[in-house]
């Protein structure tokens, strides 16, 4: 529709509507109005505590200040996850925002790795990983060195409610305007379909050109006026409920997100300054809402400042996120259980998308199918991260991990997994926001032992292999004894 952008309406509060709202004022400024509606009435999910390292690209570039920022959402840094009894019960592992290793010849560390594992090589892969290093010593601090060998990538984890109130703030100082009421119909142009205003419960009208749907998993725009279908992934991931549940934070804060697995799911513990955030994400088909209660409540390692929420989910997305004039952000794009801590990197990868395809003329059909080709592709390989986790299991305590170890899994993941058995290789996606590393850590965590390595890894004798291997373990190690415990670090950098 040939109709020019002038102004955005967007449905909603929350995390999704005010990152939306910061950044997209932020780029367009006076050019675009942007009024944001909002209810003090309607709850919101406010779970999403734990994020993956594009946030601080996000934060960036709203210019946000770090230590005002991890002041105001009480936050903590997150170096990596740690994943307890997936592969079978009392082991564990970690998915670190490191590269571990570093740059050796013309292919992958793994495979150099694996051969000297094969020479006689004691340590593991997460040996030759600065993060996972630092995790497991509490510790943290910015390193500033060009050299690529003491890279630390890092997240944060942070109270996504204070967040959604600091992002608030600065949008509205910006010119975005906020109107206080609840949503009770959407009108809509009589040939068109395309949406023209919201109508509130007290008759007042909100018109827009273009309409941002962050009403969460209500998707009042998106799937229940515009009907767009839903795309269930339940036979997937069959996980359908959660309960999460605020306790008092701990005398020393972990630099890692902890993920613990349980008979029929999981239980999520992340530190942030002023509490901990804890969960459990299970399914309904294996475990009473009653069960999963008390799994939580007993594995807490603090007290309870609360009686759990129960949210319930239905895994999937919407199949077409920009439909006529509306974009589905956040919830109402669709839903993956947060064991990856995704949901706050959707809804910033799909803002950045809007801003790069934003219809400022008016909306093309090319546009929107360039779109959703992009959030598609994206939801899936996420999706698909997020099965290997549960697929590749070596658990038989429960109906659970045996049913999701025999499931059958989409065909561009067991590409990978035989890809990753057969040579060690792994091949990239173009929207796979997971890189190499990730992939290697999680497959190699799970139990995936290589048959083969690369041929470049022969190139060096044992020796030489050897001895490459334990001078960039040294050099990993270096920098840890100059490094604050992560308590120090956060007390001493946001101080005002």
């Amino acid at each position: 529709m040939q109709t020019a952008v002038k102004k955005l309406v967007i449905a909603g509060g929350g995390t999704a509507g005010w990152m939306a709202a910061a950044l997209l004022k932020k780029v367009f400024t006076d050019s675009l109005a942007i009024e944001l509606v909002e209810s003090e009435d309607i709850g919101i999910i406010g779970v999403g505590e734990a994020t993956i390292p594009p946030i601080q690209i996000f934060n960036q570039y709203l210019g946000l200040d770090e230590k005002e920022f991890l002041r105001e959402t009480k936050a903590t840094i997150k170096l990596a996850i740690k994943f307890e009894n997936w592969r079978v019960q009392g082991e564990s592992y970690y998915h670190t925002f490191g590269a571990p290793g570093a740059t050796m010849g013309v292919t992958n560390f793994q495979h150099y790795w694996l051969r000297a594992k094969e020479l006689g090589l004691a340590e593991s892969l997460w040996d030759f990983d600065l993060n996972y290093l630092c995790c497991e010593q509490g510790k943290f601090n910015k390193i500033k060195t060009p050299n690529p060998v003491y890279d630390m990538p890092y997240a944060y984890h942070f109270d996504s409610a204070l967040y959604g109130k600091y992002l608030r703030k600065l949008a509205e100082q910006a010119g975005v305007v906020r109107t206080e009421g609840m949503i009770e119909a959407v009108k809509q142009h009589a040939e068109t379909g395309f949406v023209q205003a919201l109508q509130l419960k007290d008759g007042r009208e909100i018109a827009g050109d273009l309409f941002i749907d962050c009403t969460g998993l209500r998707g009042l725009l998106i799937r229940k006026t515009l009907a767009v279908p839903y795309e269930h992934w339940d036979h997937y991931l069959p996980a359908n409920s959660a309960l999460a549940v605020p306790t008092e934070r701990f005398e020393h804060t972990l630099p890692n997100t902890r993920s613990i697995a349980h008979s029929a799911g999981w239980q999520w513990r992340i530190p942030l300054t002023h509490r901990n955030g804890n969960g459990i994400v299970y399914s309904s088909s294996y475990l009473s809402d009653d069960q999963a209660y008390q799994t939580l409540m007993n594995n807490l390692d603090s007290k309870a400042l609360a009686e759990p929420k129960k949210i319930s989910f239905e895994t999937g997305r919407t199949t077409e996120q920009w439909h006529k004039n509306v974009v589905a952000v956040g919830l109402s794009s669709g839903f993956l259980e947060p064991l990856e801590s995704t949901s706050i990197h959707l809804i910033q990868s799909a803002i950045v998308r809007l801003m790069k395809m934003f219809p400022n003329r008016g909306i093309s059909e090319a546009q929107v199918a360039a779109y959703n080709a992009e959030s598609k592709d994206e939801f899936e390989t996420i999706r698909d991260f997020i099965i290997l986790h549960y697929h590749v299991n070596q658990r038989d305590d429960s109906d659970f991990w045996r049913d999701m170890r025999q499931m059958a899994i989409p065909h561009r993941l067991e590409q990978k997994l035989a890809l990753f058995t057969e040579t060690a290789a792994i091949f990239n996606d173009a929207n796979d926001i997971f890189r190499d590393s990730s992939w290697l850590q999680v497959m190699l965590g799970q139990g995936i032992v290589p048959k083969d390595y690369h041929a470049a890894a022969r190139s060096y004798s044992k020796d030489l292999l050897l001895e490459l291997m334990q001078n960039i373990r040294h050099a990993k190690q270096q920098p840890l004894q100059k490094l604050t415990g992560h308590d120090q670090f956060l007390d001493l950098y946001t101080r005002a």
